[in-house]
C-alpha cells in the first residue's frame, strides 16, 4: 500500500494538502508536533474520504527527527510515493533584532530539515515506479525581503534545492517539484507575528484548500515550480523584469516593522 507522506500537516496549508491529496484518494501519513491536532484531522480525513490515514508526532527542528521519521516508515513498512515537505515558518523583524536562536531554528526546519528528509526518502520512494516530491517554498522565493530576510533566504534555498534536484533523481522515478504560494490564509502570519502586515492584505489572501488544489494538481503534472493564482503569477514575473534595487526598495518599505503610536 502507498502512501503520501505530509510534515506540518496539523494546520494551515499542510492540512490542505492532505485533504486534497486524500480527496484524490491518496492513503496518508500526517506528522507535525501537535498529536492531538494531528489525531483529530486523521478521524476527519478517514470519515469523509475512507482512505488509510496513519499520524506520528515528530519535532522536525530535532536534527534526529527526519532520520526517525523515515524509520518509523520502515519499520511499518509504509510504502512512501509521495514526500511533501510543508513544514516551515518565519520569524518578521530586524535582523539584528530578532533572537538569533530562533532564526538558526527557522533555518534548520526550513532547510535542514527537508534536506534530510529528502536524502532520507530518496531510497523509499525509489521503490515506486514513479513517485514525487513536493518541496513548498513561497512567493518569497524570488526576491530578497528587507526585515524578513532569513525566511525569504530559505525559501530561495527550497526553490533552488528542488530546481537541482529534479536532474539527480529523475533517473530513479521521482519528479521534484516547488510549490510557490503568496499570501495564505493559515497560521502562518500569526506565529510570524505578521497580523500587522496580514490584516492590510486580507483582500489579497488565497485560501489555503486553493493553494493546496493547485500545488497537488500541478505536482502530479509534473511542474517544476507552482505559483498559484493569477496575482501571484503577475507578481513573480514583476520581480523578475523589475532592478533588484528597486524590488527590494519597495519590499523594505511594505516590510518594516513600525512601532506603534
Amino acid at each position: 500500500m502507498n502512501y503520501a507522506l505530509v510534515t506540518g500537516a496539523s494546520k494551515g496549508i499542510g492540512k490542505a494538502l492532505a485533504l486534497e491529496l486524500a480527496r484524490r484518494g491518496y492513503n496518508l501519513l500526517l506528522t507535525a508536533r501537535s498529536v492531538d491536532l494531528l489525531k483529530a484531522l486523521a478521524v476527519q480525513i478517514h470519515q469523509k474520504y475512507k482512505v488509510a490515514v496513519k499520524c506520528e508526532a515528530f519535532d522536525l527542528t530535532d536534527p534526529a527527527a527526519p532520520g526517525q521519521l523515515a524509520e518509523w516508515c520502515r519499520t511499518n513498512e509504509y510504502d512512501v510515493n509521495i514526500l511533501v515537505n510543508n513544514a516551515g515558518f518565519g520569524l518578521w523583524g530586524s535582523f539584528r533584532e530578532l533572537p538569533v536562536a530562533g532564526q538558526l531554528e527557522m533555518m534548520n526546519l526550513n532547510m535542514n530539515a527537508l534536506v534530510a528528509l529528502t536524502h532520507h526518502f530518496i531510497p523509499i520512494l525509489s521503490k515506486s515506479k514513479t513517485s514525487h516530491i513536493l518541496n513548498v517554498a513561497s512567493l518569497a522565493s524570488f526576491l530578497a525581503i528587507p526585515h524578513f530576510s532569513i525566511y525569504a533566504a530559505t525559501k530561495a534555498f527550497v526553490l533552488s534545492f528542488s530546481r537541482s534536484l529534479r536532474f539527480d533523481v529523475a533517473d530513479r522515478g521521482i519528479k521534484v517539484s516547488c510549490l510557490c504560494p503568496g499570501a495564505t490564509e493559515s497560521e502562518f502570519l500569526r506565529r510570524a507575528g505578521m497580523e500587522a502586515i496580514g490584516d492590510k492584505a486580507k483582500g489579497l489572501y488565497m485560501s489555503a484548500e486553493v493553494v493546496a488544489k493547485i500545488g497537488v494538481k500541478g505536482m502530479l503534472r509534473g511542474k517544476v515550480e507552482i505559483v498559484p493564482g493569477l496575482l501571484n503569477k503577475i507578481a513573480a514575473l514583476g520581480i523578475w523584469a523589475t532592478p533588484k534595487i528597486l524590488v527590494e526598495t519597495g519590499a523594505a518599505m511594505i516590510y518594516r516593522k513600525r512601532t506603534p503610536n
